[in-house]
């Protein structure tokens, strides 16, 4: 008779949705426990942790969860669990119950939030380019944006459930919320930037940038709607609101390019040094470890600058983004090798003779001047003092003076 029951109430449709909720909300509630179990556990002994408390609500849970299906299917003919499911569902329904119902099920929705953005969102690729960072950039925006929808709507379901007008509230925080709105006009224009940014791709998650001028630079590590966060090469975090970003400069959009200089001496060969570049560079790309990285053939544009302390020499070097900065090191230590080895001096400031006087007499030291004195008021002992030797002129010595005190 019980199968008989059983089976007549699986084939109604209306019995497989009481059935999928709750089993659906045991779930839910089961997790919840579950979760502050493990949270115990670091404070519990091990042993009564794993074995008691966890075994003991994975039987009780397991039970409610039987006992309330046979209730949600009517299954009259098993009169215990349909008891015990009966009260189990009234518990439910009561205000308490349903907030915990309530919160279980928002609980379980925020931990599927990853999962439901990764299938929003299409999977990124493991290589750094636009498609990666632009997806990785809306997976973020798209979990943060429906956190944000569950914890509303749980919020406005358990208000609802412990008696509280949602309607009228929702009327009251509207007015309140226009009225805060004009002294939040800074939070608005973050968001409404932080739209623009990614609707318009500026920049995303794990891009390089520098920002209002390089005053803050680094990698970009999460992006939301009102936030960008950065992650400078020494490791500091910047916390930029998105309403403050006036420039951005985005060393890592499409391609990069490194600006490759080198200074030789004034008076090196120019010539001689420009060959020398010009083989470092092409040695570079045609390195098997390196030309993957390249994006075009190396530029050696020649003399850019000239200067006291030398010649300054300039080649580009097209490269995959984020690569400039590998590359440019690699560079910089071949061509200090190489220019080393051809011998070509090392650029520094021109030397500058400075003459103090045009007379060609010869300077002798100061006859006066060169003589030490005793110093007597230090403790009372006589310490010799030498003057700073200074040169004079010969012609400047009276003949009296070369007659009494010749010079030594």
């Amino acid at each position: 008779m019980g199968v008989d029951q059983l089976m007549i109430q699986l084939s109604q449709p209306v019995s497989w949705l009481k059935l999928g909720f709750t089993l659906l909300v045991a779930y839910a509630v089961w997790r919840v426990v579950a979760a502050l179990l493990s949270l115990l556990t670091p404070s519990v002994h091990r042993r009564l942790a794993v074995v008691l408390l966890r075994w003991l609500w994975n039987l009780l849970a397991l039970y409610a969860a039987v006992a309330a299906a046979v209730h949600a299917l009517g299954l009259v003919d098993v009169p215990l669990l349909y008891d015990q499911g009966g009260v189990i569902a009234d518990s439910f329904r009561a205000s308490s119950g349903q907030v915990v119902v309530v919160a279980a099920m928002a609980f379980i929705a925020w931990n599927l939030v990853t999962l439901a953005a990764r299938r929003l969102v299409p999977e990124a690729s493991t290589e750094f380019n636009r498609r990666s960072v632009r997806v990785q950039t809306l997976t973020g925006v798209t979990e943060g944006s429906l956190r944000i929808v569950i914890l509303i709507l749980a919020g406005i379901t358990v208000l609802q459930a412990l008696g509280v007008n949602a309607s009228a509230l929702l009327a009251g925080v509207s007015v309140l919320g226009l009225a805060v709105g004009f002294g939040a006009q800074s939070l608005i224009k973050d968001v409404f930037t932080g739209f623009f940014i990614l609707l318009e791709d500026q920049y995303g998650v794990g891009d390089i940038i520098r920002v209002n001028g390089g005053a803050l630079s680094g990698t970009v590590e999460r992006l939301s709607l009102r936030l960008t966060v950065l992650r400078a090469l020494d490791g500091t975090v910047h916390l930029i609101p998105n309403g403050q970003m006036l420039t951005v400069s985005v060393s890592s959009k499409d391609w990069s390019q490194v600006l490759a200089t080198y200074l030789v001496p004034n008076g090196a060969d120019i010539d001689r040094a420009l060959e020398v570049m010009e083989q470092v560079a092409s040695g570079l790309h045609a390195d098997p470890q390196w030309q993957s990285r390249f994006l075009a053939l190396p530029e050696v544009q020649g003399v850019t600058s000239l200067s006291s302390d030398g010649t300054e020499l300039r080649a580009l070097l097209k490269v995959l983004p984020k690569a400039q900065f590998a590359v440019g090191r690699e560079f910089n230590r071949r061509i200090k090798v190489a220019m080393d080895s051809a011998d070509l001096g090392v650029p520094g400031p021109a030397a500058i003779e400075v003459r103090l006087s045009q007379d060609s007499a010869p300077l002798v030291p100061s006859p006066i001047l060169d003589r030490p004195t005793i110093d007597k008021s230090v403790s009372g002992s006589p310490v010799a003092i030498v003057p700073t030797v200074t040169s004079v002129d010969e012609r400047q010595i009276t003949p009296e003076a070369k007659k009494t005190d010749p010079p030594r």
